[in-house]
């Protein structure tokens, strides 16, 4: 049972991640600062969160592939459109905002652990940070910190920005891979299953200040 909901859950998940995150117009988006703060703000917290496209869930398990939530990163198996996805939860450890314009970083910690359980081969990606200003999600790969890779570019064009005084949230975000990215999970895991530009799925991060 617990194998049958890692391979679920696992497999809903290319949309790895990965998660979380906002995108390639993030540098044109505008969001009016609260009263009482400057345009630029230091975070305190918050969480980014990934789900995954309906298709991605079925695509990875059936070519053996499962990528699983690393701690302190969270993973629970959801429906969306009445289809399996992976819902991955990311807390946000810090990072500079800027509001007006939309800019920054936003630091994360937690990631995702990508495996073919056929020839046991693997890669991590990890402690994403999002770059509102360039539009791109960025993560370690295998724990080297020296190995920091593009993994997805993010697009704000359907999302929904909203701001409080102590806190700034964006649904919405479409979540796509990069060609680096994926040549490097092909490469590791001895797949052409990723590709540039796939749609992974949408995003949302709320952040507090």
């Amino acid at each position: 049972m617990r194998m049958f909901r890692r391979l679920a859950v696992a497999a809903a998940g290319a949309g790895l991640l990965l998660a979380p995150l906002l995108g390639t117009t993030a540098a044109s988006a505008s969001v009016k600062a609260p009263a009482g703060k400057s345009a630029s703000v230091w975070l305190r917290g918050g969480t980014t969160t990934v789900t995954t496209a309906p298709g991605i869930a079925l695509t990875l398990i059936e070519n053996g592939i499962i990528p699983v939530g690393v701690a302190p990163g969270t993973e629970q198996l959801a429906l969306v459109h009445g289809s399996a996805a992976a819902k991955f939860a990311f807390p946000v450890t810090g990072g500079r905002v800027s509001l007006s314009p939309l800019g920054g970083t936003i630091d994360h910690r937690g990631g995702i652990l990508f495996v073919d359980y056929k020839t046991g081969k693997h890669v991590e990606v990890s402690n994403f940070v999002i770059d509102l200003t360039h539009g791109d999600l960025t993560g370690i790969v295998n724990g080297n910190p020296s190995a920091r890779v593009a993994l997805f570019t993010l697009s704000l064009a359907h999302a929904k920005l909203s701001a409080s005084r102590h806190c700034l949230s964006a649904t919405g975000i479409t979540v796509d891979l990069t060609s680096g990215a994926a040549a490097a999970l092909n490469g590791a895991l001895g797949t052409t299953l990723f590709t540039g530009g796939l749609d992974l799925g949408t995003a949302a991060t709320s952040v507090r200040f």
